[in-house]
């Protein structure tokens, strides 16, 4: 079967260059001495994670950013879990009954409350304290007093800390991305420590995300790291050098719908429900619009071609001077690269899979939804 046949849209994997991404990440954390834990917020496909894990240095099991994505993975033999989202008293019963069945999930808080509830659950679940190390999003500080409160009221499920610079984002030099990456391995090694001089094991001091993992100096002190968008690849990542400009893994097969000479305009079936309304690299060094168009076979050939709008169920792409809309009939078909691939992907239900040309040599489902 080639691209050619297949419905659209949907999302193409390139198995050859998520391989490439697989082994540049495995190559740097092994550099660094911890083991990789690959966040599989991004792919939510087992046949993703069997080769993520394959040549992860130290392997420790995965991260997940939902339950649902749990079960699908525990139910695949993966039972080492790390379930990245702080969790509700309410989801307690869901991560006993996955554990129960064979499972291994840890989960996080940073509420005293929470931590309460978890020690009083009769399954009493592995749990990580959550540390803020500069995102301002989930976490409390290194230095806060309520970490060794959290910790008394955890007991015996306290398993370590974790932290996530969400912000490393921001960077846009490999330095800005080794600085935040020093500030996310002190602020957990610092809450460890803490731990540590006030009577509490602390096995685990987890950390990560593909920048700073691919960046960072050093990670003395932490256990693991977390990486997860750097399998795919999107516009974004490539901006921000967590991938090369090739190293995009996932595209979206369009079809050619309409065409407007007058304006150097092509319509394809590909909108914001196939590609998403992600617009990241709007505050990067260049902006992609909702998606950069490619030939066929995934390459740059029709220049600074761009899905400039998305409606519902069309992208309109504004077409590059060089590329004549005279050159594209009704029904042809191209990929367009994404800005963000966890977005885009979780609009879809299974991967068409190549090896860096148009024949589709697997397809590869996914998990979606909580």
């Amino acid at each position: 079967m080639k691209l050619d046949d297949l419905p659209t849209p949907c999302v193409v994997l390139d198995r050859r260059i998520l391989q490439a991404n697989l082994d540049r990440m495995a190559q740097a954390v092994s550099r660094l001495g911890v083991a990789l834990r690959p966040h599989m917020k991004t792919a939510k496909s087992f046949d993703v994670a069997r080769m993520a894990l394959a040549g992860a240095p130290a392997r420790g099991g995965i991260t997940v950013s939902t339950l649902a994505e749990a079960e699908y993975f525990a139910g695949h033999g993966i039972t080492d879990i790390l379930y990245a989202v702080g969790i509700t008293p309410r989801k307690l019963d869901q991560v006993a009954t996955l554990n129960a069945a064979g499972a291994s999930i840890t989960v996080i808080t940073d509420d005293p409350a929470t931590a309460s509830a978890i020690a009083a659950h009769p399954a009493r679940p592995r749990t990580l304290i959550e540390i803020d190390c500069g995102e301002a999003r989930g976490g409390i500080a290194a230095d806060d007093p309520a970490l060794t409160e959290i910790a008394r009221r955890l007991g015996g499920c306290l398993h370590g800390v974790l932290t996530h610079a969400g912000h490393s984002y921001s960077g846009r030099s490999v330095d800005d991305m080794r600085r935040i990456a020093e500030a996310e391995r002190l602020a957990a090694v610092t809450a460890a420590e803490r731990l540590r001089a006030a009577g509490y094991a602390c096995p685990v001091v987890s950390v990560g995300s593909s920048p700073t993992a691919l960046h960072a100096a050093s990670l003395e002190g932490a256990t693991e790291t977390r990486p997860g968008v750097y399998m795919f690849g999107d516009l974004f990542q490539a901006e921000i050098g967590t991938v090369p400009a090739d190293g995009i893994a996932v595209t979206v097969l369009a079809s050619v719908i309409g065409r407007r000479a007058a304006e150097g305009r092509i319509l394809v079936d590909a909108g914001a429900m196939a590609l998403s309304k992600d617009r990241s690299t709007e505050a990067a060094p260049h902006d992609f619009a909702f998606g950069l168009a490619l030939d066929l076979l995934g390459r740059r050939g029709y220049g600074h071609s761009l899905v400039r709008r998305a409606n519902q169920e069309h992208g309109i792409i504004d077409l590059d001077p060089a590329t004549p809309v005279s050159g594209f009939a009704i029904g042809d078909k191209l990929r367009i690269a994404p800005n963000h691939a966890c977005l885009t992907a979780a609009a879809h239900d299974r991967y068409f899979v190549v090896d860096g040309d148009d024949t589709v040599v697997a397809v590869w489902p996914r998990i979606n939804g909580w």
